[in-house]
Parts: C-alpha cells; sequence; structure tokens
C-alpha cells in the first residue's frame, strides 16, 4: 500500500483579485505536492476560498450586490489560479460555502460544545475587520491595527458564544515540547511557543445574525452565525470528507502526516488556534505548519490588497509565462523570510537565470547531441540532497542548488570545448557531451516539481534526441 501525504494551503480571503502573495503559496505547496508524488507517495493537495465574515457582507453591500453573488465571482479567479499557475490536475478546491462544509463545520462545533469547550457570554472587544480578528491594545500602532492601517478598529458589545481557549496552554506547550519540528522555521515555532506562554485567552466564535447575517448558523442556535475563523479552519478536515468519509480522513489526516502552509500573519491561527480547536473536538492534530514570509514591494513594504501595492500574477503570466513566475517565487524568494519582488528584478532573473541559463544551455547541449549523434543514459533517480532540502521545505536552498548545476555544465562546455575537440578527438568530444546530458537530465528532474512544463520539453528532447521545437524562454529587452 502507498504512503500517503496530505498537504495544504490556507484559503484566502475573496475580497480582491488573487495577488502574488497567495501566488507564490500555493506554488511552493505545488512543489511539495509534486515532490512527494515522485517519491512514491500518494497525495492530497488542498486549497480553496474562505467565503464568510464581516469584511465580505459590507463589500458586498458596498457593490451593491448579493454577498453570493460576490463570493462567487472572486471564487471563480482563484480558482482559476489553478490553470493560470500550473498546479498540479488533481488539486482539491474547496470553498466554505459549499454545503458539505457547512454541515462538517457545525458538526466539529457540536463536538467541541459537547465536550464543554464552547459556552455563551458577553463579548466586549477592539475588532478589526480586515484581519477577522480582534485585537488587543499592545497590537495597535496609533490605534490602528498594523497591517490594516486604512481600517477602524471597530469596537463590539454584544452576547456571543465562546471557545474556551485558555484551557489549551498546558496541552499546546506539552505538544509543542513533544514534537520539536511542528513548526518550521524555528523562529517562528518559537514566536508561537512565546505567545501562548503568555496566556491564553478564550475568544468569541460567534456573531450575532441580526447584525451579520453571512455565516453557517450555530447549530441549536439560529440568532447566531458562526465567527469567520472557526468556520473556515474546518476546511482542512472538511475536505476529506470528514466526518462521514472516515476511511479519507483516516488514510490522509491520521496517517497522511498533514501539513499545512501558511504566511506569517496566520501563525497564530493555524499553529495555535486551529490545533486547540483540534483538541476541543478529539481529532488529530496537524503534523507540520510551515510559515512563509511576505513579499515586499519597494522599500521592504509589505504588498498587500488592503495597501493597493500587489501585483497580479495574471499580468506576469500573461507576457511571460507561467513557469517563469514559478521560477522567480521558489528561487528568488526567500522560503521563510519577507523577501521583494520588483518588476525589474524580475525581468533581470528571466533573462539570466531563463533566457540566458537554463534555457541557453539546453539549447547548446541539445544541438551537439543531435549533431554527433549520442545519446542519454539516464538516471531518473532523485538524490539525498534534493530529498534533504525538500523534505525541510528549504525550496529556495534547492533551487540554488539546481542553478549551481546549470553553472556547472556552462563552466565544463566553456573549459572541454566539445564543439571543439571534435574535430580533434570524436570519442572525447562524444563522452563530453554524454556527461553534459546526463548531468542536463538530472537537472530537468530536479526541476519537475518546480519548473513542470519547462522540465517536461528538456526531458522530452533528451529522449528523443533532438532540440526543443521552439526556445524554452525568449529573452525580454
Amino acid at each position: 500500500m502507498k504512503k500517503t501525504f496530505y498537504i495544504t494551503t490556507t484559503l484566502p480571503y475573496v475580497n480582491s483579485d488573487p495577488h502574488v502573495g497567495f501566488a507564490m503559496e500555493i506554488i511552493r505547496a505545488d512543489v511539495i505536492a509534486r515532490y512527494k508524488k515522485l517519491m512514491g507517495y500518494e497525495v492530497f493537495f488542498n486549497t480553496g476560498t474562505d467565503e464568510h465574515g464581516q469584511k465580505l457582507f459590507t463589500e458586498a453591500e458596498k457593490a451593491g450586490i448579493s454577498v453570493k453573488e460576490y463570493v462567487d465571482g472572486y471564487a471563480e479567479k482563484f480558482k482559476n489560479l489553478k490553470s493560470l499557475l500550473g498546479i498540479s490536475d488533481d488539486v482539491h478546491f474547496i470553498r466554505t460555502t459549499d454545503t458539505h462544509h457547512e454541515k462538517a463545520a457545525q458538526a466539529f462545533w457540536k463536538l467541541c460544545e459537547n465536550n464543554g469547550f464552547i459556552y455563551k457570554g458577553n463579548y466586549q472587544t477592539k475588532y478589526c475587520v480586515g484581519c477577522e480578528l480582534e485585537k488587543t491594545d499592545s497590537e495597535l500602532v496609533d490605534g490602528v491595527c498594523p497591517i490594516h492601517p486604512n481600517r477602524a478598529i471597530e469596537l463590539i458589545n454584544e452576547e456571543n458564544y465562546f471557545f474556551k481557549y485558555s484551557a489549551f496552554q498546558d496541552k499546546l506547550t506539552e505538544f509543542y515540547s513533544s514534537h520539536p519540528d511542528f513548526v518550521v522555521p524555528d523562529f517562528r515555532f518559537n514566536e508561537i511557543k512565546s505567545f501562548v506562554n503568555q496566556g491564553l485567552q478564550d475568544f468569541s466564535i460567534s456573531r450575532q445574525k441580526s447584525k451579520m447575517s453571512w455565516g453557517i448558523p450555530v447549530p441549536g442556535d439560529e440568532d447566531h452565525v458562526m465567527y469567520v475563523w472557526f468556520d473556515a479552519l474546518v476546511n482542512y478536515v472538511s475536505t476529506l470528507g470528514w466526518p462521514e468519509d472516515s476511511v479519507n480522513f483516516d488514510k490522509f489526516w491520521k496517517e497522511g502526516t498533514p501539513v499545512q502552509y501558511c504566511g506569517k500573519d496566520n501563525l497564530r491561527q493555524q499553529s495555535a488556534m486551529w490545533q486547540a480547536m483540534l483538541m476541543a473536538a478529539g481529532l488529530p492534530q496537524t503534523s507540520r505548519v510551515i510559515v512563509n514570509g511576505f513579499i515586499t514591494g519597494d522599500g521592504g513594504i509589505k504588498m498587500s490588497k488592503s495597501l493597493g501595492n500587489v501585483i497580479n500574477p495574471v499580468d506576469i503570466v500573461s507576457e511571460y509565462g507561467t513557469d517563469a513566475l514559478r521560477f522567480f517565487l521558489l528561487g528568488e524568494v526567500s522560503s521563510f523570510e519577507d523577501s521583494p519582488f520588483t518588476l525589474e528584478r524580475f525581468k533581470e532573473v528571466y533573462n539570466s537565470q531563463l533566457a540566458n541559463g537554463i534555457g541557453n544551455l539546453t539549447s547548446r547541449i541539445m544541438k551537439m547531441s543531435e549533431t554527433y549523434g549520442v545519446k542519454c543514459h539516464c538516471d531518473d533517480t532523485l538524490s539525498e540532497k534534493v530529498c534533504e532540502n525538500l523534505e525541510q521545505f528549504n525550496i529556495k536552498s534547492e533551487m540554488d542548488d539546481i542553478l549551481a548545476g546549470v553553472k556547472h555544465l556552462d563552466e565544463y562546455i566553456q573549459q572541454e570545448q566539445p564543439f571543439k575537440k571534435i574535430k580533434i578527438d570524436e570519442e572525447g568530444a562524444k563522452k563530453d557531451v554524454q556527461y553534459l546530458l546526463g548531468h542536463l537530465f538530472n537537472i530537468a528532474l530536479r526541476l519537475s516539481p518546480f519548473i513542470p512544463e519547462t522540465s517536461e520539453k528538456i526531458i522530452s528532447a533528451i529522449k528523443a534526441n533532438k532540440m526543443p521545437e521552439s526556445p524554452l524562454f525568449l529573452r525580454k529587452d
């Protein structure tokens, strides 16, 4: 029986067009999913859209349309990322407005309630609609949320249901201690451990329907709808058919070492809030939480929808192609730290590393191979170094190693000059080309999770012993 593996992105909130930050997250998850398949795993890869909450209710009102119409339009744009970004065909796309998800969220609520972790009380707090999170005074800067400085903080005072988060401080601390690689990278793990050690406060998990109707009804109380985060987090198990499909749930969640990708602004929700909710429901924990940094604009300013400084991945792909965007996000952006994305830098990398790098190298080697009649004895086994990088989710390190291999082959051609040697030492020149072909095949194989379309073109050219029908990448001046 095949080993199983589960990986999911967070679900982006459908309040504006997809931006390059989420493109990075889903592409990285796709790399890991493709790598695991190469290693013989049966993979369940999940993504989708988060479609409830006050922010969407308000935005739909501003647009003068129903909330359903509003979220349907944006959900379709996120669903289209699958083809736009070259995401695996078998990725599962869940919407939190799906009927099954709504029923699963209610079943999850009942489990937590029956286990004694939900109660009703008065709710007074400062609330950021942009984050859909309550805020303490220490989290505000000059009275506003630093992540959404253009949104006024709301003051809420009403009767709500609460999740007994405070009951899980010791349980989470014990879990973190017994799972020392739970959050990647280490410095993010230290952040969440410090946060939990400071003490956890119970948080509201409902809103009064009379004030905000766009949410999943609280089971047994039609006057309340679920708080968006409580609802949305359940998608990670509802996507597997939980609670009805216990076979699929056991296969991928219980036994499949579930991995969750998220941005650093989702650290608390994924590695503390969701884990406490799983404990409250009596379900197994996530195995790993992988935390990305932000993609920034000029001057290190966070790139975000609310600040209006995003780069649209549709625009990049339409001019440069899917693999060009994937290549930049995987090779130029830090695996875990913040990194800048400018169009100038993108174009520079495209020309130097793709058009003049991988593309030109492939053309030179395949021209010699075809002309001299040299065929490759290819080895399709991934090296331990590849496995080490990707098992640690250090995607940029793997890309750096691949590009070092490209540089080595360029230097080998310059040093050995088989295109000249062929005139005086045919056997030696053919051995050189055989060496180049073998290493080019290995590079293409290692690139298959990263830029799959380009990888397939190189592998096909090597197996056919013919130049690619068209250049892999055209230089953009």
